[in-house]
């Protein structure tokens, strides 16, 4: 098979036509070639208004591929390699059987690792199944009834489950490739094999953690529901047991992804004396702008139905600190993603069809522990919930969020109403001063960084974009020791895993920190 790179396709042009281009930069004729496949598609906008896709594909010959490689000398143009992902099997059984806590992305693809390679573990999840949680989650953003046990957060799925679906990284694991399969295999569109920047949507995730589910049942894997991690047991330094509520459960080896809010949890490890450090992470607001206004600002004209919502990714440095987006979600909405009574915190989420009205986006400002109130491991996470909570009084005690114009945030003064952008914020919004909200450390960066960031994308500091507060979750404040090696605590057989023990962000790259935990505990057996 040959990979050949930066082949042009216009927008409503046919995938056909790439094959005819692929065999002129071949110098074969189109019947030389047996097989086509789109391997990498992404949009290239640099020249506006002259939007196009830059496509990879691989091809098969019935000719002598060998020889049409040695007579090319294309350094675009060379053998395709193919990632294939090889399970370690363990060398023996472990004295307890394995446990996964928290099942979100580290958690199920930590456990699917496991059952695959026949150790049947227990996974015990907090929250509810998919299907209740988004009922319950559901009832939360029209009715203001928060259930702190299954939420935005905690459930099947993690948090990741109502966001955008995101699958893009900076990581560059191989392994990558075997969890966007997984994906595919259950359930998810076949585009995130070759799309540059992947997303599932909400709607879709939703079925794909169900069949998730149902394939480690069938594996001989246990997944308990509503079951919180409430005590670690210990003995001469090596873990013997864990307790969740009155329940006693033996366990030598425990794979740790409770995601990134699980405060109380955070609290007892602590104070069980599981070593870990205060983390740097972000705090901002969402901010929505007309999906059509970003449309013609990274496009140069109207999108039309060929060319998927447009994104952006942006990031500014000014004199009181620097400032990006984050978790930028086309035709999306910001949603509600509270997980503790008394606060309010925000995301953001798409269906797979981006079709929404709004664009949304975090905008977030870069903390390091030396911002925080002290230097505790926890006291980020002590931070987060005290913006929260600040969130929820001046929203109305109703779990409505505030929220202010742009041009309003930049004059200082309450917003009392929106206009031509419509905040998508369920249960709702209250307009108000967001310097109420906010700590002085991160307004002051933030009206310093929107002018720039206008400079970068027309529109972007219209006076009527909405900012909604607070986006307080935009990763763990808190990281959990491990070896570099063999990924255990100094509490032996503790795997911290994830986003949530700092040693992730995201959906890929805590998939991919769960196999490797999975793999790394198989070869510690």
């Amino acid at each position: 098979m040959i990979r050949i790179r930066d082949l042009r396709l216009d927008p409503g042009q046919p995938l056909d036509s790439l094959k005819k281009q692929a065999a002129d930069r071949l110098g074969v004729h189109t019947d030389a070639i047996t097989d086509c496949s789109l391997f990498r598609r992404s949009v290239d906008a640099r020249k506006k208004p002259d939007v196009f896709f830059v496509c990879t594909v691989d091809v098969c010959l019935s000719c002598d591929e060998e020889a049409v490689l040695k007579r090319l000398h294309d350094p675009k143009i060379a053998p395709a390699k193919n990632y294939r992902y090889e399970l370690p099997l363990p060398a023996a059984q472990p004295k307890t059987r394995p446990v996964v806590v928290g099942f979100g992305p580290a958690g199920m693809f930590a456990a699917l690792t496991l059952a695959r390679a026949g150790l049947k573990p227990l996974v015990l999840e907090r929250g509810a199944p998919v299907e209740a949680r988004t009922e319950a989650v559901r009832r939360f953003w029209e009715q203001g009834k928060l259930d702190p046990e299954s939420n935005v957060q905690f459930g099947e799925g993690g948090a990741g489950t109502f966001s955008d679906g995101k699958l893009t990284t900076g990581t560059k694991d191989p392994r990558i490739r075997h969890v966007f399969e997984e994906f595919v295999r259950f359930g998810a569109q076949e585009d995130i094999l070759w799309d540059a920047k992947p997303h599932i949507g909400t709607d879709v995730l939703c079925r794909v953690v169900k069949n998730f589910r149902e394939e480690l049942l069938s594996l001989g894997a246990e997944i308990r529901f509503g079951t919180k991690l409430t005590e670690l047991c210990v003995e001469d330094g090596a873990l013997t047991a864990i307790r969740c509520g009155e329940e006693t459960i033996p366990c030598s080896v425990l794979i740790l992804a409770i995601g990134h809010s699980a405060r109380d949890t955070f609290r007892m490890l602590h104070q069980s004396g599981v070593p870990m450090e205060p983390k740097p992470f972000s705090i901002g607001v969402r901010i929505e702008h007309p999906q059509a206004t970003i449309d013609e600002a990274q496009y140069g004209k109207a999108r039309g139905s060929e060319l998927p919502a447009a994104d952006y990714k942006l990031n500014v440095v000014t004199p009181s600190g620097s400032a990006y987006t984050f978790c930028m979600c086309p035709g999306g909405s910001v949603v509600a993603a509270a997980s503790e009574e008394g606060g309010v915190c925000t995301n953001g989420m798409s269906n797979a069809a981006r079709d929404g009205e709004n664009a949304n986006s975090a905008l977030l400002v870069t903390l390091t522990p030396k911002d925080f109130p002290d230097g505790s491991p926890l006291s980020g996470m002590e931070w987060q919930r005290e913006i929260e909570q600040r969130a929820f009084k001046v929203g109305g005690s109703s779990y409505r969020a505030p929220a202010q114009s742009v041009g309003d945030f930049l004059k200082r003064r309450p917003s009392e109403g929106f206009t031509a952008v419509r905040p998508t914020y369920l249960p709702g919004v209250t307009p108000c001063d967001l310097h109420d909200v906010l700590p002085n450390r991160l307004t002051d960066v933030l009206e310093e960084a929107l002018p720039l960031l206008g400079n970068k994308i027309r529109g972007f500091d219209a006076a009527d974009a909405v900012m909604t507060a607070p986006e307080t979750r935009s990763s763990s404040p808190v990281r959990m020791l491990r070896d570099a090696k063999n990924l255990q605590s100094s509490l032996r057989g503790l795997y911290p895993c994830g986003e949530g023990a700092g040693h992730a962000g995201g959906i890929v790259s805590s998939a991919v920190d769960g196999i490797r935990c999975a793999e790394a505990l198989i070869k510690n057996i």
